[in-house]
This record gives structure tokens, C-alpha cells and sequence, in this order.
């Protein structure tokens, strides 16, 4: 078994969370205005990525894109890493490869605890994706804490590119936003981002 094959509910079952689903979690946060750049990239690959309708082109055409923005707004404090092993716990099935993780550490050349952001890109289904999401949580969790990075909470996100679902993992309890924010909001999207490295900060 890998991150892949976890369901929300075997997640759920196998690590014994509690599971708030909630509306507008992230309402709040400030919106983070995109570089001139970022916005005339997702005008021509918005299209393009949905056209081709394949999970591999909307990480590539968009997420990385709005991630790799993350990095540079956040002068370079982050790093990010794209469809790499992390191979955490295998006898809890915490292994795999995931879409993209998002550092506190700002070395690019290798993974850094602590592990802040989990990102798994899906070609429509997000909610299909939330246990694979969630799986990589915990991975996150059980990773920086065994190099002395107990740090109280791990994000996560399931996107299609164009929609993204935001989630908090607090120990075990696990909180769903069950708000979808469109690319179209790319500012809000950066925003709870941004967020999510500041309040982990």
C-alpha cells in the first residue's frame, strides 16, 4: 500500500483522526496579489492545461507554476519540491511519491524538515483526493517530528489546477475546508498559501 491507495475513510480509520469538515476556514486571509508575470502564465496555461486534460499537464502548466510564485514572493525562504519519494514509515503504508511539498527549510537541492504543505494535483476529483492528501500529512507529521521539528500543524491541498481544496492537520484532528477557490482568485489562492507558511513560521 502507498499514499495512493488511502481513502478518506481508511485515513481516517487507520490513524484515528477526528475529521471537522467546515466551510470558509481560509476566508479570512488576505489575498497575496500575483506578479505581472504569474497572472500572463496562468492566462496562457490555464487554457492549455485544461485542454489537454491530463493530471501531469495541470501540474506542470499550473500548480507548479503558482507554487514556484509562492517561493519568490516569499523571497526565498521556502522550498518546494515536484513528483519526488517520500518514503516516511513504510510499515504504515507512509510511502510514495508525492505531487509537490512545500519546505520552511530555503535549501532547494535536497528535503528539509520541516514539511509544511502538501500539494496532490487531481485531473477533476478533489474530494477522491483527500485521503491520499491527508496520508501525506501525516507522513509530514511523523517526518519533522523525528528530526525535532514538533511543529503544531501540517497544510494540504487537493487541486485540479483550477480548483483547490484547502486542509489542516492539528495532531489528529483533521480540518476540511470544504470551499473550493478557483484559479481565477489566484491572489486568494497565494494568499492561503502564504498563510499557511507564515502560521507555521
Amino acid at each position: 500500500m502507498a499514499y495512493s491507495d488511502f481513502t478518506l475513510d481508511t485515513v481516517q480509520e487507520t490513524f484515528h483522526l477526528e475529521v471537522d469538515d467546515a466551510v470558509s476556514i481560509f476566508a479570512d486571509v488576505e489575498p497575496m496579489p500575483p506578479s505581472e508575470l504569474l497572472t500572463a502564465v496562468l492566462e496562457r496555461h490555464v487554457p492549455l492545461a485544461i485542454a489537454i486534460g491530463t493530471e501531469k499537464a495541470r501540474s506542470e502548466l499550473i500548480v507548479s507554476v503558482v507554487l514556484a510564485e509562492l517561493r519568490e514572493q516569499l523571497e526565498r525562504r521556502i522550498s518546494f519540491f515536484s513528483g519526488i519519494d517520500f518514503n516516511v514509515e513504510r510499515a504504515s503504508d507512509l510511502v510514495g511519491v508525492c505531487d509537490f511539498l512545500v519546505s520552511l527549510s530555503p535549501r532547494q537541492s535536497s528535503l528539509k524538515a520541516p514539511v509544511i504543505v502538501l500539494v496532490e494535483a487531481k485531473r477533476e476529483d478533489l474530494i477522491g483526493g483527500l485521503g491520499q492528501c491527508v496520508a501525506e500529512m501525516i507522513a509530514a507529521q511523523r517526518f519533522n517530528a523525528e528530526r525535532g521539528n514538533d511543529i503544531p500543524c501540517i497544510y494540504g491541498a487537493t487541486t485540479s489546477g483550477v480548483d483547490w481544496l484547502f486542509l489542516k492537520l492539528e495532531a489528529r484532528k483533521l480540518h476540511i475546508d470544504l470551499r473550493a477557490y478557483q484559479i481565477e482568485r489566484c491572489d486568494k489562492i497565494l494568499g492561503i498559501l502564504a498563510s499557511m507558511v507564515s502560521q507555521t513560521a
